[in-house]
């Protein structure tokens, strides 16, 4: 006894503190930290500067005005850009708003909350800010399906505005596109602006498209280029649809 009553007289104190660290883990531990933050917001209350609840309400009211303000600025923004896209001054089209598009085609389709009871019809054309969009393959009675241009199965007979060369744009499924040219040794260059050909029996002519990005002369059996959209179609929120008859 007299041991043990030395031993306790000599490690009472480091005894106690272990102790006291071992529960102080487990209770933390066991309430995920709560009773820590717990004391520590008693602890530090009377430092803290505490603004009356209804001016917190209203600070976060007026965060809320202001981001609905900033979305509605932009959301103005693009439909002036998509007013400014004409295909004939007779004719204003219907305006949509791209309502869905898959995750595995993404830059193949889009489904538009726009159909038959709005007069749009398989074959019509769709543009946006920037230029050509895709056309109408698919009506119901409130959406249509857009086959977009970036769409492999898409193609696009198209010219370039600066030397009037022409050949055939495919989608490639992202925001480029081939052209392959009709002619051996075309005039064209790294910037020049490309649109839909006169030619083109999906389209009509004179919508743009986008630019060249870069070219590939050596490419046989004719050369190609890589065609950058002028309309960002990864990111559509509105499009314009015209109706067009296919030229035989």
């Amino acid at each position: 006894m007299e041991s043990i009553r030395s031993w306790w007289e000599r490690y009472s104190f480091q005894t106690a503190v272990v102790t006291a660290g071992i529960g102080l883990a487990w209770l933390i531990r066991q309430t995920q930290g709560v009773v820590i933050m717990e004391a520590y917001q008693f602890v530090s209350r009377p430092f803290q500067a505490i603004a009356p609840k209804q001016e917190l309400l209203q600070d976060a009211q007026v965060r809320e005005l202001r981001y609905r303000l900033t979305e509605l600025e932009s959301q103005n923004q693009r439909m002036k850009e998509l007013l400014s896209v004409k295909l004939s001054p007779n004719d204003n089209g219907v305006w949509a708003t791209v309502i869905g598009r898959g995750a595995d085609s993404w830059w193949d389709q889009i489904l538009i909350g726009k159909g038959s009871n709005d007069g749009i019809k398989a074959g019509a054309i769709v543009v946006a800010p920037g230029g050509l969009v895709g056309r109408v393959t698919h009506v119901s009675p409130n959406s249509s399906q857009i086959l977009l241009i970036s769409d492999p199965n898409s193609q696009v007979g198209v010219v370039v505005t600066r030397s009037r060369y022409s050949g055939m744009l495919k989608g490639q499924s992202k925001n480029t596109a081939t052209l392959d040219f009709f002619e051996r040794d075309p005039d064209v260059k790294v910037g020049d602006i490309v649109q839909t050909s006169q030619f083109s029996t999906l389209f009509p002519e004179n919508v743009p498209v986008g630019r060249i990005k870069s070219i590939n002369l050596d490419k046989q059996p004719a050369p190609e280029a890589i065609i950058e959209f002028s309309t960002p179609l990864g990111i559509l929120d509105y499009v314009r649809v015209y109706p067009f008859k296919e030229n035989m």
